[in-house]
């Protein structure tokens, strides 16, 4: 969507007799002013200097706002608070896609739409086998999501609104599949087909957890708490991952490239792995006297030269209380009473790790709130996911904020193939000597 810029200017002024320039100023909804400074180069020959774009916005949006400073995240402008509460995965889904709530005919639709394309194609079974058993998932899935392009030739045409309607259907109703395949793989166990009866959650926990041996019953609570981990974690503005999404598809490559490009991403330790990371800081404080060494640790942490980190808390963007960390709190309780789990050791050791962080004035000056990642590691291991798969769960429910972000990028007449620039800073042109006259 284009947008019209202010009637504000900003003025650029340089101390080395570069004239004055101006730029145009553009308002969005809310949210900070932003500067457009695409002319820069032409009017000044400069280009800004932006390391991690941390002030930088590389597009515009309607889809997810942040705001830091008051713990706020809205999807489409519903706090995430409403839709965690109100909303299920596939409403919510359905709204990240499509702009508006869907009302009960339309939801009807989408949810028998998208459940009918939860098979994956037979031959995906002969791809999981080229694997080792101790593949890790991450790589499981970047390589099998890239590999659906293969499969849906009918939906590869990006400029075909249609054909990205159908691959966004395709990639969200298969990843729960591709996930759930990645896993039985891993352990030895058969693959389980999807079934059409079940909702998309509880239709994840069976193909995770039936075996042919044995009936499989959901489980409300797990399947409830599933589903929350999927709306918590299903878009989160211009994060890397996404933007990474964003520049694969800036180059017109297939929807199903440009999501294993993301899910490549979020495998880093830095943005899908934190949850796996707290979970492990937890079993470390456990493994070395549980609650009784929280003080000793905390003075660690604030240690600099002690190499001792606080996992799970703090966030790049929010400067106050997640407000996901909130939801997934409560999500934490009712999955561990529900498994009578309460008198869990990591769950008591998070809550008094918790009570320290939020009271000490060493985090509270530095706003190291618990994030989402902090809790949602308890409750994947409370379900019975393993470790190694936390980050396949992040891109499961990622995916649709990915394919949602990748269609605004498709039909922004502004959007151009991504380039950026640098500093250079290495040597200046030079002639190659001879053999013999290198040092």
């Amino acid at each position: 969507m284009s947008v019209k810029p202010s009637d504000v200017k900003a003025t650029l002024s340089f101390s080395d007799g570069t004239p004055a320039v101006e730029f145009p100023l553009y308002k969005g909804t809310i949210g900070p002013d932003v500067i457009d400074i695409r002319s820069l180069y032409g009017k000044t020959g400069k280009f800004t200097y932006d390391p991690g774009f941390m002030s930088t916005a590389a597009c515009n949006s309607s889809i997810t706002y942040i705001d830091g400073d008051k713990g706020e995240l809205l999807y489409r402008g519903y706090p995430i608070e409403q839709l965690a509460v109100n909303c299920d995965f596939l409403e919510t889904c359905y709204l990240l896609l499509n702009g508006e709530l869907p009302n009960a005919a339309e939801k009807d639709k989408f949810v028998d739409t998208v459940t009918h394309h939860t098979m994956v194609n037979e031959q995906m079974q002969y791809f999981f086998r080229g694997f080792r058993r101790d593949a890790h998932p991450m790589a499981v899935l970047v390589a099998s999501v890239g590999a659906l392009s293969a499969f849906y030739h009918d939906s590869l045409d990006i400029n075909d609104p249609h054909h990205r309607e159908v691959s966004a259907i395709r990639l969200i109703a298969k990843l729960p599949t591709l996930v759930a395949m990645a896993y039985k793989y891993s352990v030895g166990q058969p693959f389980v087909y999807p079934r059409n009866d079940l909702s998309y959650s509880a239709n994840f926990m069976r193909m995770m957890f039936a075996v042919p041996a044995e009936d499989y019953k959901t489980n409300d609570v797990m399947v409830r708490a599933m589903d929350r981990i999927f709306i918590l974690h299903a878009d989160h503005e211009q994060n890397a991952s996404t933007s990474t999404v964003r520049l694969s598809g800036s180059s017109g490559a297939n929807p199903f490239a440009c999501i294993a490009a993301g899910i490549a991403c979020l495998w880093g330790p830095a943005h899908g792995g934190a949850n796996e990371a707290a979970l492990s800081m937890l079993e470390e404080i456990n493994r070395n006297g549980g609650v009784a060494k929280i003080g000793e640790f905390v003075k660690q942490v604030k240690d600099k030269n002690s190499g001792v980190k606080l996992m799970g808390f703090g966030h790049r963007v929010y400067k106050n209380y997640d407000p996901r960390a909130k939801l997934m709190r409560e999500t934490t309780h009712e999955v561990l009473n529900a498994l009578g789990l309460h008198d869990d050791p990591l769950f008591k050791l998070a809550m008094a790790l918790e009570k320290v962080a939020l009271e000490d004035e060493y985090f509270v000056t530095r706003k190291l709130y618990p994030n989402v990642d902090f809790y949602s590691g308890i409750v994947q291991r409370a379900i019975g996911i393993p470790t190694a798969l936390f980050t396949g769960i992040f891109a499961l429910a990622r995916t649709v904020g990915w394919i949602a972000q990748w269609n605004e990028m498709i039909s922004d007449p502004e959007q151009k193939i991504g380039r950026p620039r640098q500093l250079f800073i290495g040597s200046q042109s030079r002639s190659v000597p001879p053999m013999n006259a290198r040092k």
